[in-house]
């Protein structure tokens, strides 16, 4: 089958899942919901006829991010997240992003509509000033949450001399503070746990939330690809292209040099948080990198892309005789980790000395640039990874984020 068959095909289906989804309305709608539900489907159900265009600037083109999408269209832009948390498969956030200069199409009864481009943004989690620095968008940086868990230095610079606010402190959010900045997007993720959610106090608020979900990605450079999401609402996509695709080519080159290891050493990831042992699943980003340093991951047989709880018995019971083992908490030498839990001396990682943490950029009160600028290139955590994995194969290495324990 061609490739137009095959957009013939899904367009085609995708008309059938609409129809049928209208056709599933409840007996007991009234009229008025009837009516707006058929609204709904005749909108989308033209994009299938129509088509779309790309007037509103360079499409973007996703080659690794499997949980958002853009659309494009003659007078707006639609997103679409999902997979925001372990069990939301089946659920869905759509935003239209609309110039700003234009009036508002014809839309969606209840469609969240973002402003393009965004000239004022906060952000909830300190993992989008990666995509700050890389985009420049200081200048509509307005709002910032867990400042003390940030690391960028200009970030900090503009909180300092307060042209970027404060809108959280401890565990609340300033929603006062946060509605007198007047932002156009604020940026979140969401667990999925209505007591730890903001997206839901902020809609209420009537705040331009848009959820994101690259932490639920498989593939580092899925996450990294996010960028791509960021720049969707500040029209800079071919910008985001550009960095991307270097980000991606580096990163394969890597993998390429790693895959040329003679053996793949087992690898052990994270440590015990309130008697937790919190293991990254093997379909997760985190077990991907292990892969492509050419390590084998502990855990790889597991089907998950999140965190797969364990108790210490579990582990230990797999891992006594582990080559290495990374990200263990907080700590920076060996002597912190036993003080935590004698046990931890008993694996060979430790006995041998091949404890690492990616713990090199941390800044003292919290942040970490392995949370920011780490998340978007992953390629420099790669070359980290496979400098501790294989040595030999990139000689004279400076760390950019791990250190070893000792």
């Amino acid at each position: 089958m061609g490739r137009k068959a095959e957009v013939n095909v899904s367009k085609r289906s995708h008309c059938l899942n609409i129809l049928n989804w209208f056709r599933m309305g409840k007996g007991g709608e009234c009229f008025r919901h009837r009516q707006t539900r058929l609204k709904s489907v005749l909108w989308i159900a033209l994009t299938c006829v129509l088509g779309s265009s790309t007037v509103l600037g360079k499409r973007v083109e996703l080659a690794y991010a499997k949980n958002f999408s853009v659309e494009y269209f003659e007078t707006h832009k639609i997103v679409t997240v999902r997979n925001m948390w372990r069990g939301s498969a089946n659920l869905t956030f759509t935003y239209a992003l609309v110039p700003r200069t234009t009036a508002l199409p014809d839309l969606p009864v209840g469609m969240r509509i973002i402003r393009t481009p965004v000239q004022r943004m906060s952000i909830l989690e300190t993992v989008y000033l990666g995509h700050i620095e890389a985009l420049d968008l200081y200048d509509e940086l307005v709002g910032l949450a867990n400042v003390s868990l940030a690391h960028d230095p200009i970030a900090l610079e503009q909180v300092k001399i307060g042209y970027t606010k404060k809108i959280q402190e401890g565990s609340s959010l300033n929603i006062e503070t946060l509605l007198l900045l007047k932002s156009d997007l604020v940026l979140t993720s969401a667990m999925g746990n209505p007591q730890f959610d903001a997206h839901p106090q902020l809609e209420r608020a009537k705040q331009p939330v848009v959820i994101t979900a690259g932490y639920m990605e498989e593939h580092p450079l899925g996450r990294s690809e996010w960028l791509k999401f960021t720049a969707v609402f500040f029209d800079k996509e071919e910008a985001a292209s550009r960095i991307f695709d270097k980000i991606a080519k580096r990163y394969n080159e890597l993998s390429d040099i790693a895959s040329s290891a003679g053996s793949r050493p087992t690898v052990l990831a994270n440590a015990p948080y309130g008697g937790t042992w919190h293991v990254p699943g093997g379909r997760s980003y985190t077990a991907r990198a292990i892969e492509d340093a050419g390590g084998n991951y502990l855990f790889s047989d597991d089907a998950s892309s999140g965190g797969l709880p364990k108790d210490f018995e579990s582990v230990y019971h797999r891992a006594a005789e582990v080559d290495f083992w990374l990200h263990p908490g907080v700590h920076r030498d060996l002597e912190g980790l036993r003080s935590q839990d004698d046990r931890f001396a008993r694996f060979r990682a430790f006995e041998i000395g091949n404890v690492y943490n990616n713990t090199l950029q941390s800044n003292g009160t919290g942040g970490n640039d392995i949370w920011e600028r780490g998340v978007l290139h992953p390629e420099w955590v790669l070359e980290d990874l496979i400098a501790i994995f294989h040595p030999g194969l990139i000689p004279n290495h400076s760390f950019r984020f791990y250190e070893k324990l000792n």
